[in-house]
């Protein structure tokens, strides 16, 4: 009965801080703007499905890509079990499933172990490629954005990982040697061996009851109450991914990539100067802010896409900007601006929600010169896994510098004034523009 109290106190409280959590991220990411995204359901179902749940676009790079379906699949499968565990802790029950289910309950078992050997071998090669392979995008040295803390979060969850499925499989070991040996409760539940964990057996067959007993508990409860923390730590780390995920995609942006959203109020005004729409016609409402200069001038979907960044480097990798040495990374965009969103959170925590730290996203955490390399190719937009769009960003706060502050670099401003009085980048009039086709045949 004790141990039924503590197991539904964790849990108890493991919800509550979850809950609390996921509300203030909810809370955040309500900071941005309001944006219709319930357009064409249909095609936005097909796209988390494919994307999200099916992975597609994780198979550009076809061995990361299995390693990480693999992982994906079998922590999400996995953990159906914890469902049983949960039944046990709360009524103090053993194996509740193994009556009812009889023979499919070996298999799902034997089932579940493959996936977790899997998921520490998968675990395992992330661990290699990150520090004896050291992949290129998921260095510090070559991206500082990846020092420090998102470093080590990518460490904790994998080693988290590994240790949790051993945990698991070591369990079952012990537990089907204390059936073997008809140990009180153990012996009511005789599932017989399982096809992995049984390979840990001889490691155990010479274990006191007592001892097994003691191990096979402390693994029982470190398997459920590490689950419950994990749960908590991904809503803090790059993983809230696993469960964001599915939203972004389907709110993901439908447009055809490179079409680029104009300004309601701007287009008028340039119709009205071209002579596509009179003067008098209806006035857009007028913004409060041309482009974006905090968290708060970007779309509730752009806040949502910082916090469902996974921080995997494919869009940087990818960057010519980054390529060529320039100081644009797409992924500390994005990592910039949930860093911004984390810091406005932490003040709300201690000052309370009216609170406002006197900084801004521009200039306190994305520089003039990230924004000014990027050349709008959207390949980061390409690469992304769970289409997250960091040249959305990055084009509403090169807005703001330009429309609000006049600050452009002088070649754009020239480009500027050739659009305005020749309607075209170049310095030409519209009356010369086919002169060098006079001399074609």
């Amino acid at each position: 009965m004790i141990a039924q109290i503590i197991f539904i106190a964790a849990l108890s409280l493991a919800a509550y801080f979850i809950a609390r959590r996921v509300l203030l991220i909810k809370k955040t990411i309500q900071l941005g703007r309001s944006e219709n995204r319930t357009d064409q359901p249909a095609e936005r179902l097909k796209t988390m499905l494919l994307v999200a749940f099916g992975q597609k676009k994780m198979f550009t790079r076809p061995v990361v890509g299995a390693l990480h379906a693999l992982v994906y699949v079998g922590f999400v499968i996995i953990n159906i079990e914890v469902l049983e565990i949960l039944i046990d802790g709360i009524f103090g029950t053993h194996r509740i499933f193994f009556q009812p289910l009889g023979n499919v309950y070996a298999f799902l078992i034997n089932f579940f172990e493959f996936l977790a050997l899997g998921v520490i071998i998968a675990c395992s090669v992330f661990l290699v490629r990150r520090h004896i392979l050291r992949v290129e995008r998921l260095q510090p040295a070559r991206h500082k954005e990846m020092k420090a803390w998102p470093a080590l979060d990518a460490t904790i969850i994998l080693f988290i990982e590994i240790v949790l499925m051993w945990a698991f499989l070591s369990m079952n070991a012990t537990d089907v040697i204390l059936q073997e040996r008809a140990v009180g409760h153990y012996g009511e539940a005789v599932t017989g061996d399982f096809l992995i964990s049984g390979l840990l057996k001889p490691v155990f067959d010479s274990w006191s009851d007592h001892s097994l007993v003691a191990y096979e508990r402390a693994a029982w409860w470190f398997h459920i109450l590490g689950i419950m923390s994990f749960a908590l730590y991904v809503t803090y780390s790059k993983h809230l991914h696993i469960a964001l995920a599915f939203p972004n995609t389907y709110f993901a942006d439908l447009t055809p990539k490179g079409e680029m959203k104009n300004m309601p109020t701007v287009t008028k005004e340039v119709k009205i100067m071209l002579g596509l729409e009179q003067a008098d016609a209806p006035a857009s409402e007028t913004p409060e802010r041309f482009g974006a200069k905090d968290v708060k001038d970007l779309s509730w979907k752009n806040l949502m896409d910082a916090y469902s960044c996974t921080e995997c480097g494919r869009c940087t990798s990818s960057c010519p900007a980054n390529i060529t040495g320039k100081e644009l990374s797409p992924r500390k965009i994005m990592m910039d601006t949930r860093d911004r969103l984390e810091d406005i959170q932490k003040g709300w925590l201690k000052n309370g929600y009216d609170y406002d730290d006197g900084k801004t996203l521009l200039g306190d955490y994305i520089k003039d010169e990230e924004l000014l390399a990027c050349t709008t190719c959207n390949a980061c937009v390409q690469e992304c896994p769970v289409m997250i769009s960091p040249l959305d960003i990055i084009l509403q706060l090169r807005r703001y510098r330009v429309m609000e502050e006049s600050q452009a670099p002088q070649s754009w401003n020239m480009m500027f004034q050739n659009l305005e009085t020749n309607m075209a980048p170049w310095k030409f009039s519209p009356d010369e523009r086919f002169n060098w086709a006079n001399d074609l045949k």
